[in-house]
């Protein structure tokens, strides 16, 4: 490792690195309720910054950018869980829908449309795009969640010892089904996550693009997430 950072202080470390902490934490800020601090987060991947540096391992392959990124997305997602200010009512509700959906599509062997959830859960479209906002508007929902059974995050596949040929196993059979999934997904909730996640755009840059209002693009996103949790059951 020292070899890699040419043994810097922890001071030109963070100094060095400070812009990619700053560029994840205002990317994940963007995804959070306004009751969310920024400098909450900020601090929070200096310590996933400082925690990298502790643990990178040259031999694991990982440039060392690549390696903190992790840790410092880590860190964050950590520290807003932590914190966790999501109301159980919203948990709860969250369930719902995701069992909702999974019942419906069973029986109808298709994608649920909205009108069809919000009927199975007794509600009004508008009842059940506000739960859908709630949903998204109160949790970090983020593909690091999605693309790993368990809920320790990404970062072991760099920083951790090898966890033996089982679990590498686990690993790619879930993000083989993850990945048929979203292919299976309605094309708009589709785009919708590939506008999000791979191309990094906020809420609003996405509906410009789709020609919908920010409100209506925070509903598909959410639908595509409890869609995804729904179809994915035995992962939980």
């Amino acid at each position: 490792m020292y070899d890699q950072l040419q043994l810097q202080t922890a001071d030109e470390l963070i100094e060095r690195y400070a812009p990619l902490v700053k560029r994840i934490a205002h990317h994940l800020m963007a995804r959070l309720p306004s009751t969310v601090l920024l400098d909450d987060l900020l601090q929070a991947g200096m310590i996933g910054l400082l925690e990298a540096a502790k643990k990178y391992d040259t031999s694991k392959g990982a440039s060392f950018e690549t390696y903190a990124g992790i840790r410092i997305r880590g860190s964050i997602i950590d520290e807003v869980r932590r914190g966790d200010w999501t109301p159980r009512s919203v948990h709860r509700n969250s369930r719902r829908v995701t069992e909702a959906i999974h019942q419906l599509e069973g029986r109808l062997g298709r994608d649920a449309s909205d009108a069809e959830v919000a009927a199975e859960m007794d509600l009004s479209v508008a009842e059940y795009h506000q739960l859908l906002k709630d949903s998204m508007e109160s949790r970090l929902f983020s593909f690091e969640e999605m693309t790993d059974p368990r809920e320790d995050g990404p970062s072991e596949y760099v920083a951790n010892d090898d966890p033996g040929p089982s679990r590498h196993f686990e690993r790619s059979s879930f993000q083989e089904n993850l990945s048929a999934e979203i292919a299976r997904l309605p094309e708009r909730e589709q785009l919708v996550l590939s506008l999000y996640y791979d191309e990094e755009l906020n809420l609003k840059e996405i509906g410009q693009v789709l020609g919908v209002s920010e409100s209506r693009v925070s509903q598909i996103h959410s639908q595509a997430a409890l869609r995804l949790r729904s179809r994915l059951t035995e992962w939980g």
